[in-house]
């Protein structure tokens, strides 16, 4: 008799993953670092009323800004760490075996 040949296991393929998070690295996490600046100098000069700050912005768009830098910064960390996690293997439960009942005929031994 021969015996079936077992397949290797299949790797994972991270090509796709390693893309989303380079996308998400330089499409929301450099704008929002880039926002979270200004957008916090723009709070709080709003804030405090120094109007010699070098920004001329009301302080809702600072705190615009800020939420928005969150947001953005967010983005970028989340993408990595729910794509390139490791998944568990599927654990198949394997069905035990019925006894036959005592009604059954034995088989025959050989």
């Amino acid at each position: 008799m021969e015996t079936p040949l077992m397949e290797p296991p299949k790797k994972e393929n991270k090509t796709w993953p390693i893309v989303g998070t380079v996308a998400a690295i330089l499409l929301c996490g450099l704008p929002g670092l880039c926002i979270l600046c200004p957008g916090g100098v723009a709070a709080l000069a709003g804030w405090v009323n120094y109007s010699n700050a070098g920004f001329d912005l009301p302080q809702w768009s600072g705190a615009v800004f800020l939420c928005l830098a969150v947001i953005f910064i967010a983005i970028a960390v989340l993408v990595p760490v729910l794509t390139l996690r490791k998944k568990k293997p599927v654990v198949v439960e394997e069905v035990p075996p019925v006894p036959p009942s005592p009604q059954d005929p034995l088989p025959p031994a050989s």
